[in-house]
């Protein structure tokens, strides 16, 4: 069977996504959304970089793609500042019949537990009323603390504490939003990013730590977060823009799953925007690396690298979020309608070797 998909939007996440869907023998591409104008009529292999074109023109008109009927929209807009418009957006689209894969908002990974049933009411009542899913997912929240956790964990004779760790270099991420106006990097000592306002890192990463409790079967008690946040020793630029001297150049933040007292489930981020910040704090493998610890009997670490052909690790986590959610289309569109998670999807892979 051949899926016919639309991609929604083509920025960092979404031009990658248009390569895969262009990727898989089993997928096609028939139709793309822009948000901005200047994007309207271009072909989607040039929106994605490919150096040739897809004879997919994209458009802003959302009524127009709909009416294509698609199997599938791959949603990659960013939500983080647009919740409700995002939530919307998916709401029109599983109402339409018109199942959904996304990178966002992250808390629908595995929003029990963490928001309450009004927030999520809408998007299930729409799964229904138009019999099609949606899942969220991606490489962090995503496999790096779904699957690759809960998978390694099949070996276990005793499990104390599941840690997932992103131990990252930003510096080559060309995102001014998302590490100046939401992570707050580059920010004044005292000022608080909407990441770190009170409740954020619950919402956006408890649905990790629950989803991994929920897979081993284990009652949480509450999820706590918390953070630290290291200056810059001086004035440097990344890829984004000017990291000022005194400013918040490398931040660590944990959200704990808590059972007894205990910290049982745990996502950790330790982001730098300078491989000598914070010299004491956990080191990548590499250049950066997803971790997963399993302390218990057998205490087991997994480092998992990523890297493309352009040489940045960084580009290799917007490839594999994209790539994620590509290749989940199949199972998603064959699943029973609703709200599902990783717990609810078969084995995920990709499609077809090439030989060289």
């Amino acid at each position: 069977m051949t899926y016919r998909v639309v991609q929604w939007s083509t920025g960092n996440v979404g031009r990658h996504a248009i390569a895969g869907i262009d990727a898989r023998p089993d997928t096609e591409l028939a139709g793309v959304w822009v948000s901005t104008p200047d994007k309207v009529g271009r072909d989607a292999g040039e929106l994605a970089g490919l150096g040739r074109e897809l004879g997919v023109k994209a458009t802003n008109d959302a009524e127009a793609l709909l009416a294509l009927k698609p199997d599938c929209v791959v949603y990659t807009a960013m939500a983080d500042d647009r919740l409700t418009e995002a939530l919307a957006d998916l709401a029109l689209f599983l109402r339409a019949g018109v199942n959904v894969v996304s990178s966002a908002p992250v808390f629908l990974q595995f929003p029990d537990g963490v928001v309450p049933d009004e927030v999520t009411g809408q998007i299930r009542a729409a799964a229904a009323e138009g019999g099609a899913s949606l899942w969220v997912n991606g490489i962090d929240p995503g496999f790096a603390n779904d699957a690759l956790p809960l998978l390694l964990t099949g070996v276990s004779e005793r499990i104390d504490e599941v840690r997932c760790q992103e131990i990252l270099d930003y510096s080559t991420y060309d995102n001014r939003k998302v590490l100046f106006d939401i992570m707050g990097f580059g920010a004044q000592p005292g000022d608080t990013p909407l990441l770190l306002q009170p409740g954020v890192l619950e919402l956006a990463w408890g649905s990790v730590v629950r989803q991994i409790a929920a897979g081993l079967a284990v009652q949480l008690d509450e999820v706590k977060a918390t953070h630290e946040i290291v200056p810059a020793p001086e004035t440097f630029e990344i890829k984004s823009g000017t990291i000022e001297a005194g400013t918040a150049a490398a931040l660590r933040f944990e959200v704990a799953g808590m059972a007894s007292g205990k910290a049982v489930c745990v996502l950790e981020h330790v982001t730098r925007l300078r491989a000598d910040l914070a010299p004491d704090w956990p080191q990548p493998v590499g250049q950066g690396s997803y971790r997963v610890i399993v302390t218990g009997e057998p205490t087991m670490t997994i480092d998992l690298q990523l890297m493309t052909t352009d040489g940045d690790h960084n580009t290799a986590g917007l490839k594999t979020t994209a790539m994620r959610l590509v290749n989940a289309i199949p199972a998603v569109v064959e699943a029973a309608p609703g709200l599902l998670t990783a717990l609810d999807l078969p084995l995920i892979t990709g499609r077809g070797l090439v030989a060289r």
